[in-house]
């Protein structure tokens, strides 16, 4: 009788920890979307794309993507260093095995080189 209630209550426990979990990446990734829209919205002048349907994560991170690369392109000497810092605010916490995370990480070489005279 007691290992049946075992069961009853870690199954229970298991089903609330895995809804709670699917709750905070679904959270997680909200935040992310706004974050990434806002820092579109203010260094931009285009309007936010169009993403193609499918798995939510994946929209994000392609979104997250779109977004690092059009600061990187649009970065001059002078605005070089305010752009590594955009984007680095995007992933800092992120580990590094992080798609985003990776291409920023691409453009903050090419950005120091544009930035600081004299480095190839």
């Amino acid at each position: 009788m007691a290992a049946a209630a075992f069961e009853v209550t870690h199954s229970a426990i298991v089903s609330g920890a895995v809804g709670y979990a699917r709750h905070m990446d679904a959270r997680r990734l909200e935040n992310r979307l706004a974050i990434a829209a806002g820092m579109w919205r203010e260094s931009l002048d285009e309007p936010l794309p169009k993403l193609p349907p499918g798995d939510p994560e994946t929209q994000v991170q392609e979104f997250e993507l779109r977004l690092v690369d059009a600061l990187g392109e649009q970065a001059t000497p002078e605005t070089a260093k305010g752009i590594a810092e955009r984007t680095w605010d995007l992933v800092h916490d992120r580990p590094d095995d992080d798609v985003v995370k990776k291409r920023v990480i691409e453009w903050h070489e090419r950005l120091a080189k544009m930035s600081t005279p004299g480095i190839p």
